[in-house]
């Protein structure tokens, strides 16, 4: 017999529980089982005043932030209308079926005073990564670092050049992510990060950096740089930079300094690209740090032209100077040329002249050069673990980074940002690594779901 639906919706009473709604397999549950935040209130306490009206709770605040980047709700205004009517990330955030939803202006106001103030999401990032370390998933030896463009929010066509653009800006006639910008220029992920003028500036956004390292049309772009552990891939620290590689290494000697100030964890060995390949990097990480850097090295130095490139002179480390193929010496004054890193050896014009392999060193010049890095004893470390099967498996291992972007940008859909300025973008970076940590640790750490439950009857 084919049924139908009782369209009688009269009646006076009904029993429900909303926990019996969600699903035991739910994402929603699993994250519920890993994420406390029963510390926020404690936490927040001096930023809220002791009179006048209760506000919003702050912890539904967090709760409902962190439904939006776990499921790629991008606009606060949809996330508001989803938790209204979505069972699951009711029960997530602790309401009521019979609960009002908060404003989706709400946010911003917190965004901008409390949250900014306490930055609370610093300190929840920390804490899952703290229960990712009492799971067992991070392993402490091997990191690996690298950073990603994300669009930012910024109109080409409102832009200006950047010599008609001027830091000293009206502090009151700026807008908030100008004003950001102004109170970063000393850090070194965005003002100290490099001195040379952009090609264009955005008004709105000024932090923003005009880049076209996608080999495409450009584009303003802040950068995302994650710090992971390789075992599990566990984020260990988030931070946002200018799209330099400047800026991108300055974040990332602060967040190996910041991972082992906060978890008393310092690496054994450091994967990246060649993008942190440079020496006072290198040299950084060998002589101050004591971490192997499985790092290819920034080399110029070989020659295609057939001539003989440095490789073929030996370096004398005691006398300090070069021998030449044919046994000839180069010496060095000492001073530092070019970027202020780097040392010449000059082989005599007398020497080079009735040399026999002139045609093959420096047919072009009367006498050879020899540029030598002040860093080039830690170059000279990266290279020979540049042929360890340890790097290899660390160059492996480095891919761990690029799928954490994939993964922001095709599914938390973080491919372009909605917040402004150095603390929107770093609002939103780290609210991302949040939702990724969290959906790897509900992954790989199986917990039953809370005994409470919400329910009305």
């Amino acid at each position: 017999m084919m049924g139908r639906l009782n369209h009688d919706q009269g009646q006076l009473f009904y029993s429900f529980c909303l926990d019996e709604a969600v699903p035991d397999d739910h994402l929603v549950r699993q994250i519920a089982g890993v994420l406390d935040l029963s510390w926020v209130h404690c936490e927040l306490a001096p930023y809220y005043s002791k009179l006048g009206r209760p506000s919003i709770d702050p912890v539904l605040m967090i709760r409902m932030l962190i439904i939006g980047y776990v499921f790629a709700i991008r606009s606060e205004r949809a996330l508001c209308r989803d938790v209204q009517v979505n069972f699951a990330y009711r029960w997530f955030c602790g309401l009521s079926i019979e609960d009002k939803i908060p404003d989706h202006s709400a946010f911003s106001r917190a965004r901008n005073e409390r949250f900014r103030d306490s930055d609370i999401f610093r300190s929840v990032f920390e804490r899952v990564v703290g229960v990712c370390l009492t799971a067992g998933l991070v392993g402490g030896e091997g990191f690996a670092v690298d950073a990603s463009l994300v669009v930012a929010d910024a109109n080409k066509q409102r832009s200006i050049p950047g010599s008609e653009w001027s830091k000293g800006l009206d502090a009151q006639a700026a807008s908030r992510a100008a004003k950001e910008y102004l109170a970063t220029l000393d850090a070194a992920a965005f003002g100290a990060a490099s001195s040379v003028t952009p090609k264009f500036v955005s008004p709105s956004d000024p932090a923003a950096q005009w880049t076209g390292a996608m080999r495409g049309p450009a584009f303003f772009a802040y950068a995302d740089n994650y710090l992971i552990d390789v075992k599990f891939g566990i984020i260990m620290d988030v931070e946002a930079s200018r799209a330099i590689r400047q800026a991108e290494v300055g974040a990332a000697k602060t967040m190996i300094e910041r991972t082992e100030e906060r978890f008393d964890i310092k690496p054994e060995r450091l994967a990246a690209d060649t993008a942190y390949g440079s020496g006072a990097n290198l040299n950084w990480l060998v002589k101050d740090k004591k971490i192997a850097p499985h790092i290819p090295v920034i080399d110029k130095s070989k020659r295609d032209d057939g001539t003989f490139s440095r490789d073929d002179f030996t370096f004398d480390k005691e006398r300090n100077v070069y021998l030449c193929p044919a046994g000839k010496v180069l010496t060095t004054t000492g001073k530092l040329v070019n970027d202020g890193e780097t040392l010449l050896y000059l082989a005599s014009a007398r020497d080079c002249r009735t040399c026999l392999f002139k045609a093959q060193c420096c047919p072009k010049t009367p006498f050879r050069r020899i540029p030598r890095s002040i860093y080039e004893e830690a170059r000279d470390v990266a290279r020979a673990l540049a042929k360890t099967e340890a790097f290899e498996r660390s160059r492996h291992d480095r891919k761990r980074v690029e799928m954490l972007f994939a993964h922001l940008k095709r599914i938390l859909r973080l491919g372009r940002l909605r917040l402004r300025g150095p603390r929107g973008a770093q609002f939103e970076f780290t609210l991302a690594a949040i939702a990724q940590n969290l959906r790897r640790l509900a992954k790989l750490v199986a917990r039953p779901p809370p005994l409470a439950a919400s329910c009305v009857v």
